[in-house]
């Protein structure tokens, strides 16, 4: 039986200090060929290469990755500072149109870190810099030291609506995520219901209301042990099974 194809948006990085690529981490890769039981496919994230048309006609799903550059405050309307970091205006270019016509069509998507924030730039909404500055916020950062496993490792609460969609989905109220993420919502765009919160006040997961597909979005990583967790599970095997509902009906 044919797989459903998820379009997953590569970042742009170099290695051997200046030979460019566009990568996305086998996490990634992992979550969506074994868990979400769909083909992976890296999309570059530079509308150079590619189109929204193309892509639409190509993938049954897309999953917005996390990355390390963020959305342009331009893109919501403020100027930039300092606080702001590094920038990737081709992913922007692509990224932000493709989730405004994914969300029309009822094309599914899947956001992740910055994909979260992402989604909501696209639905119009705008990002606080750096939430760890903010009176009574914690630092959702990767911690700068330690191994992977204790850079990825579980770090504090999420706490979902009451019988809303992720509480329906997961099935339980408040679960235990990894956080590392310098920036968050600040106004959430139009149609996003922020169905999940930390401890500390902070957004953590979204979906858009009256939209004809399946659109989540954590601000957490659940592709790290994607396989093993049961909270990641649950999440990218309903992914998966809205890719496939996609691609026999479309």
């Amino acid at each position: 039986m044919k797989k459903p194809v998820i379009g997953i948006i590569g970042n742009s990085h170099f290695i051997e200090g200046d030979y460019p690529m566009f990568g996305c981490g086998q996490m990634d890769m992992r979550a969506i060929g074994v868990v979400a039981n769909c083909l992976p496919l890296i999309i570059p994230a530079n509308p150079t290469y590619t189109s929204i048309d193309a892509l639409i006609s190509t993938c049954d799903g897309f999953l917005f990755t996390g990355g390390r550059p963020n959305v342009h405050p331009e893109e919501y309307g403020e100027e930039v500072t300092e606080k702001h970091g590094r920038f990737d205006r081709h992913r922007d270019s692509l990224t932000l149109p493709l989730i405004e016509r994914s969300v029309e069509i009822g094309l599914p998507i899947f956001g992740i870190c910055r994909g979260f924030q992402e989604i909501n730039v696209a639905m119009g909404g705008s990002l606080y810099p750096e939430i760890r500055e903010l009176p009574g916020r914690m630092n959702h950062r990767m911690p700068p030291d330690g191994t992977f496993d204790e850079k990825f490792a579980l770090r504090h609460n999420v706490t979902f609506s009451e019988n809303g969609f992720y509480h329906n989905l997961i099935g339980e109220q408040t679960v235990m995520t990894n956080t590392l993420h310098g920036q968050g919502i600040k106004r959430a765009g139009d149609n996003i219901v922020i169905d999940g919160y930390a401890d500390d006040g902070t957004p953590e997961a979204i979906y858009i209301k009256d939209s004809p597909g399946f659109n989540v979005a954590v601000q957490w990583h659940p592709e790290y042990r994607a396989c093993k967790d049961p909270v990641s599970r649950k999440l990218f095997t309903a992914f998966g099974e809205a890719a496939r509902s996609y691609s026999v009906n479309r």
